[in-house]
């Protein structure tokens, strides 16, 4: 990547040195040199093709959190609930189609952005939009990590629980264990080396919806189905912040955030082969998300857990599915967690090995694979050590919808390709994407104070390194 042949010419699979064509760019974004960039170099490597890029999306969007669907919809009720659902949908895949068709246009340009950070200060021309973006996505990456260690740590807890009723293991035990495997698959050293594992997490996550739907559809027709109410619980007030912190858990769970370092895992030129890979993704999504979300919350309204599995699994009284099935359901989920904390880590990695790295040196030399070793066990380490300590995975969702997900994912591609292909004032694209811009920016303020708001309730509610997960 940015390395030359003895002719001159770069090498087969590598990605073109970034030559700006705007002189704005030398005074306000901070200089692009990937020749010397092991963060490209080496994590960021371009060999992919368009279904690998399918898979990658899929893992990145389509995961255990749609569990959190039908909590959601308990903030929302069945008709707000069905309308945010579809219409961030919409938005979601109109908004990452538009983000490919931005960097394809960069790439036209001789400018093949590789980084979401990169992209938005070249096209906006502000230094501080590189920065800012950079905060974000570490936001997201973060928050999603910490989201994945608790949600399998839980998992790990309920069949621990069913086998072991009175068992001495707590909560922050299964998340050490989580920690110790997610240390030793974060050793694959590239995005792209994913692909085969991002693949078996597409297949996951089809099969552990099919059999969650199935468990609810059992629960929700048995003699000892909790009774349904699908009534909005607490005052108008109330009501009204829930509804907004739904809608930020709904943005988390549609959100992305990695869309450009996602396309720069493709061999170039990457111009339209990132349309086919969202087309199989919201594929799945489709099939996912709504049986999720409808069986959950018809099954169990607005006595909806933050993990459905908790709801088939009450402390009080009979499991409302069989063991068997949510045994393999689990199964199922934990294996996809460890292939979505790798996704979201990816950002992380290629910011910490782009200094740490020696791209003169071998992928897997000791100069290299020691401090690989090292950074990416400390990352993973911190991730773990904040689930256990903070068990809030509903309200972690909406924080990281409300502030992270928002701005990257609803915002800014509506912003960049209004910059970019500079569409008539007249166009509907033009009223469509600034529409989106207004709508969204009041619905992620409202969402952050809401989420905040939420999170800053439940801490009443636990002490450090609770062995329950806040609901």
């Amino acid at each position: 990547m940015g390395r030359l042949s003895s002719d001159g010419a770069p090498e087969e699979g590598s990605i073109p040195l970034l030559v700006s064509e705007n002189p704005r760019d030398d005074q306000s974004v901070p200089e692009i040199n990937r020749e010397h960039d092991a963060g490209a170099v080496f994590v960021l490597e371009s060999k992919g093709e368009w279904w690998h890029a399918g898979f990658h999306l899929t893992t990145a969007i389509v995961g255990p959190t749609i569990l959190t669907l039908p909590y959601a919809f308990r903030g929302l009720g069945w008709g707000l609930g069905f309308f945010c659902l579809s219409v961030m949908g919409a938005v979601t895949f109109y908004s990452y189609y538009l983000m490919s068709l931005v960097l394809d246009h960069c790439e036209k340009s001789g400018r093949r952005h590789i980084r979401f950070r990169e992209l938005a200060a070249d096209v906006l021309g502000s230094g501080w939009m590189f920065y800012f973006v950079i905060f974000i996505q570490t936001a997201i990456n973060t928050g999603i990590s910490i989201g994945a260690i608790l949600l399998a740590g839980e998992c790990l807890q309920i069949m621990y629980s069913n086998l072991s009723p009175n068992g001495s293991l707590k909560l922050y035990d299964f998340i050490a264990m989580v920690t110790v495997v997610m240390i030793l698959l974060s050793q694959f050293p590239t995005f792209h080396s994913l692909r085969h594992v991002n693949l078996g997490s597409l297949l996951l996550s089809l099969g552990y919806t099919l059999l969650v739907v199935g468990a609810c559809i059992h629960a929700g027709t048995s003699k000892n189905a909790p009774p349904k109410d699908y009534s909005l619980e607490g005052s108008t007030l109330s009501r009204s912040l829930n509804a907004f912190a739904s809608i930020s858990i709904i943005a988390a769970i549609y959100g992305n955030g990695i869309l450009p370092e996602i396309q720069a895992t493709l061999a170039p030129p990457a111009t339209g082969k990132m349309f086919k890979g969202l087309a199989m993704c919201y594929a799945v999504i489709f099939v996912t998300f709504y049986s999720a979300a409808v069986s959950g919350y018809w099954a169990f309204g607005n006595k909806s857990n933050s993990n459905i599995l908790k709801s088939l699994l009450p402390d009080e009284g009979p499991s409302l599915a069989p063991t068997w099935v949510l045994g393999l359901s689990v199964v199922f989920i934990l294996l996809q967690l460890f292939a979505i904390g790798l996704v979201y880590s990816q950002v992380a990695y290629e910011i910490m090995e782009k200094k740490s790295a020696d791209v003169n040196k071998g992928i897997f030399s000791k100069r290299n694979l020691i401090p690989r070793i090292v950074l990416r066990t400390l990352y993973m380490l911190f991730c773990g050590f904040f689930a256990a300590m903070l068990p809030f995975f509903g309200d972690i969702n909406g924080v990281v919808g409300a502030i992270g997900f928002i701005p990257l994912d609803f915002v800014l591609p509506m912003l960049l390709y209004n910059m970019t292909h500079k569409p008539s004032k007249s166009s509907l694209s033009f009223w469509i994407n600034n529409s989106i811009i207004i709508i969204f920016t009041g619905v992620g303020l409202l969402g952050s104070f809401a989420s905040i708001r939420k999170l800053v309730i439940d801490a009443k509610m636990f002490k450090l390194f609770s062995s329950d997960v806040v609901d």
